[in-house]
């Protein structure tokens, strides 16, 4: 089967988004984040959206984005929670391969110290430990759906060539 959409899910700072564009380069696939999306249908950020709004308009403006995306040929970054809300999960595997970007929370809390926590909404108040708190705990939420993926691979240690050899398989 010749993957024709992908869609990368996992934990912020897995890299979805930059891994996902060199994927998409690599497959000659076009390249959607569902994040990028949001943001300019509502010409907010994300911050914004949920600030003004709240998380729960957020998830069900995520869900609507998401199932209105012309997802032929594409590789999509999802948010980290987007498969973990109403059907998104069932949804997205039934449109393409989904790829799981597992990686250790260590390699995230050195990836998201390195980011401006404000921007980001759930982090936006915490320190080095409540930060490693966080990740600890939705990890642990969030992986019952992250590994319902097709593939789960680890894009720090991991080739890409190995990635689309499986992908094309």
């Amino acid at each position: 089967m010749s993957a024709r959409t992908i869609f990368l899910i996992g934990f912020m700072g897995s890299g979805k988004s930059t891994f996902g564009k060199k994927l998409a380069n690599k497959l000659q696939l076009g390249f959607i984040d569902l994040d990028e999306v949001i943001a300019y249908k509502f010409q907010l950020s994300i911050k914004a959206i949920i600030e003004q709004h709240g998380i729960d308009f957020f998830r069900e403006a995520e869900r609507d984005t998401l199932k209105g995306l012309d997802t032929e040929n594409a590789v999509i970054s999802t948010g980290g929670g987007t498969p973990c809300f109403f059907d998104n999960m069932e949804w997205i595997k039934s449109r393409g391969v989904v790829v799981f970007l597992n990686l250790d929370e260590g390699i995230i809390f050195s990836r998201l110290k390195t980011t401006n926590l404000q921007d980001r909404p759930l982090l936006k108040d915490l320190d080095d430990d409540g930060l490693k708190q966080f990740i600890k705990d939705k990890l642990a939420e969030r992986l019952p759906f992250y590994t319902r993926a097709h593939i789960s691979f680890d894009p720090v240690h991991g080739k890409m060539e190995e990635l689309v050899e499986r992908l094309i398989a």
